[in-house]
């Protein structure tokens, strides 16, 4: 049995082809572009970029088949890597020709686990015994924080216990006002004194 690359390149289909084409059936299968600065319309930015995401679909379908070997898994976690940078590519292009904007909404990304430098892990990849180790240090800091945090509280801000403050605003008020006091007696007696005189 012939491979699809033989048949393909056979008289019967090219002639086929041709005639489609001539009456205007189909447009010719084309590759996508290796530069996504050269896609000139609107149209086929997106027609590339709606055809990197559904190779991206099926690669992390594939990471997830529970019978391939570790190495067949990080080349898949690598190309859906390498797929999601030509993603962005794509994405940034569709933007300058005047298409929406998929940059801005990241929120949906919770399938991946994130390791050093903005590598992503998928699926079965998670669970590979040196990214494992990795994500576990990284965890582990998490939790080093969120304990540090859990004992900053209100006094750490200057919002606690309000009582010893008002209590020491009350006395220094006071000691003013003696001092306010025995200072305008003074002045009452010296007026009073230089009155009588």
């Amino acid at each position: 049995m012939a491979r699809n690359e033989e048949k393909a390149q056979s008289m019967l289909n090219r002639f086929r082809e041709a005639q489609l084409l001539e009456a205007g059936h189909s447009r010719p299968k084309t590759r996508r572009p290796h530069l996504a600065s050269l896609a000139e319309t609107l149209d086929d930015a997106e027609r590339w970029r709606r055809d990197v995401i559904r190779e991206i679909s099926r690669t992390v379908t594939q990471i997830n088949d529970m019978s391939l070997p570790d190495t067949e898994i990080r080349q898949l976690n690598d190309d859906i890597n390498r797929l999601l940078r030509t993603k962005h590519h794509w994405d940034i292009r569709v933007l300058e020709l005047g298409g929406p904007n998929y940059i801005k909404s990241k929120a949906g990304e919770k399938s991946e686990a994130r390791g050093a430098s903005g590598y992503k892990y998928f699926g079965r990849a998670k669970d590979l015994p040196g990214v494992r180790e990795q994500m576990e240090k990284k965890h582990g800091a998490k939790k080093n924080k969120n304990e540090i945090m859990r004992r900053v509280d209100a006094a750490y801000y200057g919002f606690g216990n309000d009582d010893e403050l008002l209590e020491h605003e009350r006395k220094v008020t006071e000691q003013r006002m003696d001092k306010l006091r025995r200072a305008h007696d003074v002045t009452l007696d010296s007026d009073f004194s230089s009155d009588s005189d």
